[in-house]
């Protein structure tokens, strides 16, 4: 119902619902009513997620609802008829939980050769950002990780719950993106608890690395921050002898870290917590991609501009942003450090920068942009601020993105 509205109007309609007075929930998130009739007004913008989150723990609603990220997978060929359901089923099939109770298989389980290859088709596909064959992909890959534990024994059986637990990562991740938080939350913590069976230390820390994105998705940035400095606590015996995958998995971790400081608004902790990525990142050396981390420098330079951005440091974000060379990274985070520029441009009124990259972003991924509540919220206040009619490429990007019906 409000996915066509920008933040700060949904903002006014959960508080109409609520019945709050513009003076009471301003009170109520240390702000004055007159700041929150310009952010329900669309005269200063909520972009900041520690100021949203506020709001919504005050409306008692979720991050998700302010944000409206829209959760219907588009059908393409990539995805067929049966995306994010089928998923959902595979998640909530009691005997994934229960095998006890469920029929038992005479079949041969997968080769544990095979799993690999397909958990690794499932990653890659996130990571080129596609998520509908990802949606389509996992359920099949989920039930023979499943087989797989319960067949082998020994280190094959360790092996099997490794693959288990990145299948269950492919899951959370591809979920989180396409605005399915609470089943993304569901899909990590299997995954964790199967890493746990795998006496695999980078499978484990991996697989925390998805909680902390599952807790920050749900707008818990104080648990998320402990959370990885509890991880990093257990971690860190393993650094000295750590292999490139080890390293990789630990700086991104801090990485994770960062963003929930920053999103809580406490600056000395995503300072903290980039600076340990970063010399896992100088230790590494170059830009690498071992379990589908993406980790290396220019990982840790996109993520100084994303906590610049969260942090209202919009100047930085701006004037870094731009200069930061992703092409050899994945899609995925080439589009997502596309979208945090392209925000800190607008914010700039440098409105034809920001859509030119918006525009090439969609181009690359889509999928990814259609379902970012970024892109959707930037090109709702480029119509909103637009005095008449919004040029053909805004109004062609908003058909596409679903913000207006076609003509």
């Amino acid at each position: 119902m409000t996915e066509h509205l920008t933040i700060g109007e949904r903002v006014a309609w959960y508080r109409r619902r609520r019945g709050l007075s513009q003076e009471v929930l301003a009170g109520l998130v240390g702000h004055t009513a007159d700041w929150l009739s310009k952010a329900e007004n669309n005269r200063i913008g909520l972009d900041r997620l520690s100021v949203i989150t506020s709001l919504a723990k005050a409306l008692d609603v979720s991050l998700g609802d302010l944000l409206a990220e829209p959760t219907l997978m588009e059908w393409s060929s990539d995805s067929g008829n049966r995306t994010v359901s089928a998923l959902r089923e595979a998640l909530m099939d009691y005997r994934q939980l229960t095998p006890s109770l469920g029929s038992q298989s005479d079949d041969e389980p997968p080769s544990l050769r095979d799993l690999r290859a397909h958990v690794k088709e499932a990653h890659d596909a996130y990571q080129a950002s596609r998520y509908g064959f990802a949606t389509r992909r996992l359920p099949l890959v989920l039930a023979d990780a499943l087989a797989a534990s319960r067949a082998y024994s020994g280190r094959e059986r360790e092996e099997a719950h490794a693959l288990l637990a990145l299948a269950y990562q492919g899951a959370a991740m591809v979920l989180g993106k396409v605005g399915e938080p609470e089943l993304a939350w569901i899909a990590a913590d299997r995954g964790l608890a199967a890493a746990q069976h795998s006496d695999r230390s980078a499978v484990t820390g991996s697989l925390v690395r998805s909680v902390t994105h599952c807790l920050l998705a749900n707008g818990r940035f104080a648990a998320a921050i402990q959370l990885v400095n509890d991880a990093a606590a257990v971690m860190q015996p393993e650094l000295a002898g750590a292999d490139a995958e080890y390293l990789s998995v630990y700086g991104t971790l801090f990485l994770a870290g960062a963003m929930a400081a920053a999103r809580a608004d406490d600056r000395a902790t995503a300072q903290t917590f980039l600076r340990e990525a970063d010399e896992s990142a100088i230790r590494l050396g170059v830009d690498a991609n071992h379990m589908w981390t993406a980790f290396g420098p220019t990982n840790v330079a996109i993520h100084c501009v994303a906590t610049a951005r969260e942090l209202g440091d919009i100047q930085i974000a701006a004037d870094l942003g731009p200069r930061i060379d992703t092409r050899d990274m994945p899609v995925e985070r080439q589009v997502r450090h596309s979208l945090e520029v392209a925000r800190a441009l607008s914010a700039w009124n440098r409105t034809d920068e920001a859509l030119s990259i918006l525009l090439d972003a969609e181009q690359a991924a889509p999928e990814q942009v259609r379902h970012h509540y970024l892109s959707r919220e930037l090109v709702i206040g480029w119509i909103r601020g637009t005095k008449g009619r919004p040029s053909q490429p805004v109004a062609d990007l908003a058909h596409r993105l679903h913000i207006i019906s076609g003509g």
